[in-house]
């Protein structure tokens, strides 16, 4: 089925959504986030978008921008290349980290575009994370709590609630507080996907270490043909369980990419 075409806005304005392939976490420690955060700056300076509103979730992130001499494509093939070739060299990996395109919606009004601000900063909060927008250190909220224009354009945002930048901050505070019932956005829908528990590669470790530990072998004996039965189980569930690829699974497990398709096509 050839791909939709994507839809354009006629204010230049998007809301995009990138997420890691088949669900995998594409942020494993603080210094990923604020790499991924420098590259958006650099990429901003130098195509010149504005950016309204960011957050940066475990296996997928959120960005509210305005796209300038690039389009958007242009913009978010830069930046999602940018890191990708960052992750990929850090951990010792290749293929696609992120699945598919990126998706976007167009905002094509002043109430959407608030509406999309107070719905990305409110995504840590629905998700269970924390409490309140601001407690959650790696989103946009916290530029417009403490009038932070470094990455964020703060003043045309809060410049729609008012003239006053006094009251308006004071508004946006409120109206950040306020439940979402008229729009419905791209939403990220973990509950209607197969969500495999093992996305992350603490996760992979932890797992494989138990497993060992409760047959009462270790890593490089799993190799060896009396332990044949034992490591197929392992290759087995480590393929249902995970999201990642059987040159992965080899990789963790330190063994040739055959011998783990072998014992995953049984």
């Amino acid at each position: 089925m050839p791909r939709q075409k994507r839809l354009l806005s006629p204010t230049h304005i998007y809301h995009v959504m990138v997420r890691g392939n088949s669900g995998r976490d594409i942020f494993l420690d603080d210094e990923d986030r604020k790499r991924l955060l420098r590259i958006i700056e650099t990429k901003k300076k130098e195509e010149g978008f504005i950016l309204f509103a960011y957050c940066l979730m475990n296996n997928h992130f959120h960005l509210l921008l305005k796209e300038n001499r690039d389009n958007i494509s242009q913009i978010m093939k830069k930046i999602n290349t940018t890191y990708a070739l960052y992750f990929n060299k850090k951990y010792q990996l290749s293929g696609h980290l992120f699945q598919n395109r990126f998706r976007s919606e167009v905002v094509e009004s002043d109430s959407y575009l608030l509406a999309i601000v107070r719905y990305i900063h409110n995504n840590p909060v629905k998700s269970g994370l924390v409490s309140f927008p601001q407690d959650y250190s790696w989103s946009s909220y916290l530029n417009y709590i403490n009038r932070q224009e470094r990455l964020v354009d703060t003043n045309q945002v809060l410049g729609l609630f008012s003239e006053d930048i006094s009251q308006a901050y004071i508004q946006f505070i409120e109206f950040s507080k306020e439940f979402e019932q008229r729009h419905h956005f791209m939403e990220y829908k973990e509950q209607n996907q197969h969500r495999k528990e093992i996305n992350d590669y603490s996760k992979v470790r932890y797992f494989v270490n138990k497993f060992l530990k409760k047959h009462q072998i270790t890593l490089n004996s799993l190799s060896d043909r009396k332990n044949k039965a034992i490591r197929d189980k392992l290759i087995l569930e480590l393929k249902d369980k995970s999201v990642y690829s059987y040159r992965e699974i080899a990789k963790f497990l330190n063994m040739g990419r055959g011998m783990v398709q072998k014992a995953g096509k049984k």
